[in-house]
């Protein structure tokens, strides 16, 4: 399995939508990548006008033996999270985009086998970290740190270099914490995370993320599904 394009659905499951609703659950790698609920809402969006869309972030940490394998997250979030469309995240980081979706392609193979019933599922991999999609809008970034009229110049990088970015997590930090304008002290004790989840509150059109290769090719193995889900039975 390649992992590219992957849509799973048992035999004889009841899964087609009649558009009055869609819900999906985003399996992240951790709490802080729920900032990614925002970007997929808008994405999806796109695809179904009109349709409202329901999401959920499954936390699986209360659990009494959180699962550790992403096949095993995946088995859980099926039993306690039914919805029609699960995005499983994972950063690229050091590996590749094609072997991380190949890496979750397997994962869901895996899963089906003792899953009685699956929704689509689609890979979720920016290219180095999630914080890569952020790093777009200055007037965002100004309000998540609570200083929207701020006058410091905040040196974004170049849109075609933030898939190389080495640690954009710290490059998105150090923004932040520049865009509050506040000294030393308060500095260090500034919510750099909450501010992080704040930023997409703050951006209406994420259509920019399509010039990067990551964000593109997620819509592309999209598309096969939203046309799946909206072909009525």
């Amino acid at each position: 399995m390649t992992g590219l394009t992957f849509s799973a659905i048992s035999p004889g499951s009841s899964r087609q939508l009649h558009m009055h609703e869609l819900s999906y659950t985003l399996l992240s790698d951790g709490p802080a990548d729920r900032v990614l609920i925002p970007i997929l809402t808008w994405l999806l969006r796109q695809h179904f006008s009109g349709t409202p869309i329901q999401s959920r972030w499954a936390d699986l940490r209360p659990l009494p033996n959180p699962p550790s394998a992403l096949y095993e997250r995946i088995q859980v979030c099926i039993e306690l999270f039914r919805c029609d469309l699960m995005f499983i995240h994972r950063d690229a980081e050091t590996v590749s985009l094609v072997d991380r979706l190949n890496e979750i392609g397997n994962a869901v193979s895996q899963a089906a086998r003792t899953s009685a019933s699956l929704p689509h599922c689609i890979g979720v991999v920016p290219v180095r970290m999630t914080e890569a999609w952020l790093l777009f809008d200055t007037t965002a970034i100004r309000h998540a740190a609570g200083n929207p009229n701020g006058a410091i110049v905040l040196d974004l990088p170049q849109l075609v270099s933030l898939e190389h970015l080495p640690d954009p997590k710290d490059i998105l930090r150090r923004l932040i914490l520049s865009a509050t304008e506040l000294g030393a002290n308060r500095r260090r004790c500034f919510n750099v995370a909450s501010a992080i989840q704040r930023i997409p509150e703050y951006i209406d059109d994420f259509s920019i993320l399509r010039t990067l290769s990551a964000f593109s090719n997620l819509e592309t193995r999209l598309r096969p599904i939203v046309a799946d889900l909206t072909t009525q039975p």
